[in-house]
């Protein structure tokens, strides 16, 4: 069913509650117009005679709650025909409904926006870096700006700008004709006609149709938790207020419990770490060479302990406990040394790995075998005639083995 005649002719743009108090929560309107919602899923698109609902828009998410005992599950902006609010059920057209919008995460949303619009203008006194994009997501917001910053200049925007916020400045709404004289925006605004402007008195002015805070020291905090480089300038990563909060306390909890595990205070992490990596980089390397060590007496052993056929070839099949694919090459390539080894080795643990080999002159491909167990057991791999390996096989080790031996007796 598609949309009905009274959607069609319900075109007059929704009043928009949010635009001069973004801390309006509750409101009563009347359903203008309410219809089977493109998606399907049982979900129903309603238009309302004025909301206080956000919609997706500006790099702000949308606003979530509940519209006549409805979940709305997301917010559209239908432009001149007005705002739909997608439900997980049907309106009735006529009825006055009740609209309560999810404060946490409008409250979530003021504080990021309001706090980049801050941020931005910050960078833009402090660094004369321009906004080019802004981002608002789910658990930070970036901004990406026109040249590339020192982490000085990012510390002195960011000084500055929290400054502002715990001047506790009033946020001011207000209106104006875009071909006003002398607006003084931060950033030239493409809208024609009246423009919605939120300005922090003395700092920042820019044209925008967002939720935002009604004073500075709402946002709490902004704090930049990162920067790179990006397309010729630099994206800032930031969080505001509960988010700042938040990340905060995941930081101190991961602080606490390394500091627990290393035996140091949280100050002295980073070079606990640094000698933990040089110390673990040692090992390793003596592993290494331990390991090979032991892989070529491990090859010597299997060769010592296999009987040569009536033509001579060594044929070694086998599943070795403990070793690695590196260690099984080290393995198969110390044994293809002994003139007619044929030598096939594999791991015992799930999905298999295979590493095969042949001594120089004997009549065999290494690469056919592996391409046949793979075939037969499924996985990838592949190599030359003189050795090759792969792994992702599935079945039984025995089996494999067995197979392997028996392509290697050919």
């Amino acid at each position: 069913m598609g949309r009905s005649a009274a959607w069609d002719t319900a075109r007059a743009m929704t009043e928009r509650l949010y635009f001069t108090d973004s801390h309006i929560t509750e409101f009563e309107s009347s359903v203008v117009a309410c219809a089977p919602a493109a998606s399907g899923e049982g979900r129903f698109e309603a238009m309302l005679a004025a909301t206080a609902f956000y919609p997706t828009g500006g790099g702000q998410p949308n606003d979530t709650g509940v519209l006549g005992g409805r979940a709305v599950l997301d917010v559209i902006d239908r432009e001149d025909e007005g705002i739909a609010h997608v439900l997980d059920g049907p309106l009735e057209v006529g009825a006055t409904v009740k609209g309560v919008v999810d404060w946490t995460r409008r409250l979530d949303h003021m504080q990021q926006h309001s706090g980049q619009h801050m941020l931005s203008a910050a960078f833009e006194a402090v660094c004369k870096a321009r906004t080019e994009s802004f981002h608002l997501g789910a658990t930070s917001s970036t901004i990406d700006l026109n040249r590339v910053l020192s982490a000085a200049e990012i510390a002195a925007a960011e000084d500055a700008v929290n400054r502002v916020v715990w001047e506790d400045r009033e946020v001011c709404v207000r209106f104006a004709a875009a071909d006003a004289p002398s607006l003084g925006l931060r950033k030239e605004s493409a809208r024609e006609g009246t423009l919605r402007l939120i300005e922090v008195p003395g700092f920042d002015l820019s044209a925008c149709g967002g939720t935002h805070v009604t004073r500075t020291g709402t946002v709490g905090i902004i704090s930049v938790i990162s920067s790179e480089k990006f397309k010729g300038g630099t994206r800032i990563e930031f969080l505001c207020g509960g988010r700042a909060l938040q990340r905060l306390r995941e930081w101190r909890d991961v602080f606490s419990a390394t500091s627990r595990v290393l035996s140091v205070l949280p100050d002295a992490l980073a070079p606990a770490i640094e000698r933990l990596q040089a110390e673990n980089k040692a090992l390793g390397k003596t592993l290494r060479e331990q390991q090979e060590q032991l892989a070529v007496h491990k090859a010597a052993e299997l060769i010592a302990s296999t009987t040569p056929g009536a033509d001579g070839r060594i044929v070694i099949a086998t599943a070795l406990e403990g070793w690695d694919a590196n260690g099984l090459k080290i393995i198969a390539n110390a044994a293809m040394a002994t003139p007619g080894a044929a030598i096939a080795v594999f791991s015992t643990t799930a999905p298999t790995v295979a590493v095969v080999a042949r001594a120089a002159g004997l009549p065999l491909d290494s690469g056919v075998i592996v391409k046949a167990l793979l075939a037969r057991f499924g996985g990838k791999g592949g190599g030359k005639p003189e050795m090759a390996q792969g792994g992702g096989m599935q079945g039984e080790v025995a089996e494999i083995v067995a197979a392997a031996r028996e392509l290697l007796s050919a």
